[in-house]
């Protein structure tokens, strides 16, 4: 059965890229092998020179994994997609997949701590140069790109701090200098914004995220043009071996049939706590993209649909009023991961972002007053009270 070609996202999620078996299963097949038989040994030459279309091993291809690329093509009007075993190996082949020595990286230097290192430390060693630059800052932008760059990565909003970048902006200062433009949507998630349409050519996702949204699985996906994907990014997949196992695949498929309504939901969560906050005296500042206060709110919303499901809020009393608010929880759990049904606070200073180190920390605005919080499913009233809980806790 074919399905439409105007189904909204919500139908997408549900039934997007499915491919049944003979046996004819609602759910999706999990095909937990690691090879295939061929019906010869014709079969299996036309698979290996290409002029046969069939699966091979699942270190290149899987037919759960093929479902869920699918669906998240289909998603995020993508062309192609390849699914990675975590986030971190998306943005990695990413890169990898892309640059060469000599190759110049311009970045965003509000990047997750992993992509940080990546741009500062690993690719150096192979003789790719990285220079960051303030993602708010155009001009910065404009001085950096004025000479050939290979590639840019930005993410937008960005962790922790929810700074936006001009995605249609940077977009075409980076296609004069060459560059390919990759951005890291998580925050976003495909609903809230789609980088391809603001002129990005690769997006990334940690599918571990949002898409699995319950803590189960690690997973991420690299998503662009169909030439670049099969040309450039699939045969650094296939002989590096950053595969995502099929039961994994097989969960993030489950994840997605709901994401709309557990997005949905924590947007409006996100919102009634931030509003909660930026009324609180022991807090500095309440940061969430639709908040009219937030520094770039006119940008967000010309970018997003909504703010996503992340509330970042900075303390008065630096790491020992973050501390002691945090061990007052009794509902929000202390984690560094994010995008749960489970609302869940992070300390960045001492964690997702601690190897960056104090300076650069500064330069993102990341005291350690700061704190990240995810917000989930539970009610919003049961949040702001058990927030209400940590600042009372909070000495003086």
């Amino acid at each position: 059965m074919s399905l439409p070609d105007t189904l909204r996202p919500a139908s997408l999620l549900v039934h997007g890229g499915t491919m049944r078996s003979q046996h004819g299963e609602t759910a999706e097949a999990l095909f937990l092998t690691s090879g295939y038989v061929y019906d010869s040994a014709e079969q299996a030459e036309g698979t290996f020179n290409g002029s046969v279309s069939h699966f091979q091993y699942s270190r290149f291809a899987n037919p759960t994994v093929a479902m869920l690329e699918a669906r998240l093509a289909l998603l995020e009007g993508a062309e192609a997609c390849r699914a990675t075993a975590t986030g971190m190996a998306a943005v990695h082949a990413a890169l990898l997949s892309h640059l060469k020595t000599g190759d110049r990286v311009v970045a965003s230097r509000a990047l997750f701590g992993s992509c940080h290192w990546i741009v500062s430390t690993l690719l150096p060693r192979y003789g790719i140069t990285g220079v960051f630059v303030d993602g708010g800052d155009l001009a910065a932008w404009q001085a950096a790109l004025a000479e050939p760059t290979a590639l840019v990565l930005l993410e937008t909003p960005s962790n922790p701090m929810l700074d936006m970048v001009d995605l249609p902006a940077v977009a075409a200062l980076a296609h004069k200098a060459g560059a390919l433009v990759v951005v890291d949507n998580v925050f976003a998630t495909p609903l809230l914004q789609q980088p391809l349409k603001l002129g990005a050519d690769v997006v990334v996702y940690s599918a571990t995220k949002h898409i699995d949204g319950q803590g189960r699985v690690l997973g991420g996906a690299v998503l662009g043009s169909r030439k670049w994907v099969e040309e450039v990014l699939q045969p650094f997949i296939r002989n590096t071996g950053p595969s995502i196992s099929p039961f994994n695949a097989w969960v993030l498929l489950k994840g997605l049939e709901t994401l709309a309504l557990r997005v949905q939901a924590s947007c409006r969560s996100a919102r009634a706590v931030a509003d909660f906050l930026a009324t609180q005296k022991k807090v500095k500042r309440a940061l969430y993209p639709m908040r009219e206060d937030h520094p770039q709110h006119a940008l967000a919303a010309a970018q997003m649909t909504d703010g996503g499901t992340v509330v970042t809020f900075e303390l008065a009393g630096g790491k020992d009023a973050a501390f002691a608010l945090m061990n007052a929880f009794r509902l929000i759990a202390v984690s560094n991961n994010l995008g749960d049904s489970k609302s869940l606070a992070t300390h960045p200073a001492t964690t997702t972002h601690m190897r960056i180190g104090a300076e650069e920390r500064a330069k993102l605005g990341i005291t350690d007053g700061v704190i990240r919080l995810s917000v989930g499913l539970e009610d919003p009233a049961d949040l702001i009270e058990d927030l209400a809980r940590g600042l009372a806790a909070i000495p003086g």
